[in-house]
């Protein structure tokens, strides 16, 4: 890592001092969480939403604040680990908390309905796209450790502020439409998205055993911290995605169709194909609280929201 100037400010320091507002910020956005579940009722939120939510928040602050933001000041491992969080881990819990539902269960009948035809609109259906959604990303750290835009961030403290702001907005995207509760417009099926799920996987794999090498990235750091940090990125972005695809196969809701003369009219029916993934996936049928899936449309929660 680039040794500091005399008199020169890092990101690390600016970080220091940004750190004191974070725990507000994050402390201000659980509030109004809880007090718009509050607001919807124990019977109509779920706690576990709330939990998820919640336990984003806390990995967000854990990872920019604390121990860990001082290791990352010090060791390349430190930043990946703190990668990991704001990145992976924070994103996928907050995605879970369902967060844009519940804003539409609680906005106003008409400021609804104007939030809904936003989130239909052109950008929010471009955005919502698996590749658009995978580039930003995956190709958001393929930038970072494989051109000089690492090194640069270690001595600007508002370009490192943007690339933490990236990492956290994109992961958050990347776990939305892949598997987050609230529905994204023009979703495609779950073997589209477990495929786009698959490339994720490949190139963090791939990013990471090029990373131990020290192949093709451009990091100027010690090589055990590099291959520390490659394992990281290499079990941790693992174990993440497959929680990923876990909330991909509990939250799918299947599509339905009857049989005229048949005493389970009305009950779902799954498609072998699309079955076989998530049972590869799970090892076993998941599906059992497919009835009650909090997944609704846009136009659900809009109209949820005026009573």
């Amino acid at each position: 890592m680039p040794r500091r100037r005399a008199g020169a400010v890092t990101a690390h320091d600016g970080h220091a001092h940004a750190a004191a507002y974070l725990p507000v910020i994050l402390a201000l956005a659980g509030a109004a969480y809880l007090v718009a579940a509050a607001r919807t009722g124990p019977r109509t939120w779920s706690r576990w939403r709330g939990a998820a939510f919640l336990t984003g928040l806390a990995l967000t602050a854990a990872a920019l604040t604390g121990p860990i933001q001082a290791l990352a000041a010090t060791d390349f491992r430190g930043h990946m680990l703190q990668h990991l969080l704001i990145g992976m881990l924070a994103p996928l819990c907050l995605v879970l908390g369902a967060p844009m539902t519940l804003l539409l269960r609680t906005l106003p009948a008409a400021r609804a309905r104007r939030l809904g035809t936003l989130l239909r609109g052109r950008l929010a259906r471009a955005l919502s796209h698996p590749v658009v959604a995978l580039v930003l990303s995956v190709g958001g750290m393929v930038v970072l450790y494989c051109t000089p835009l690492y090194r640069h961030t270690t001595a600007n403290e508002w370009l490192h502020t943007v690339v933490h702001v990236h990492f956290l907005l994109s992961g958050y995207l990347f776990a939305w439409v892949i598997a987050g509760p609230d529905p994204a417009p023009g979703r495609p099926s779950v073997p589209a998205r477990l495929v786009v799920l698959g490339v994720a996987i490949a190139v963090h794999s791939g990013l990471s055993q090029l990373m131990y090498a020290g192949i093709g990235v451009d990091v100027p750091v010690p090589a055990e911290q590099l291959r520390g940090a490659a394992e990281i990125m290499y079990y941790g972005g693992d174990i993440t995605e497959l929680l990923l695809a876990v909330a991909l196969a509990a939250g799918w809701r299947p599509r339905r169709s009857t049989r005229l003369g048949h005493a389970g009219q009305g009950q779902p029916r799954y498609a072998p194909r699309a079955a076989g993934w998530l049972i590869a996936l799970r090892g076993r049928s998941p599906f059992r609280a497919a009835r009650t899936s909090e997944n609704t449309s846009w136009v659900r929660s809009t109209s949820d929201s005026s009573e």
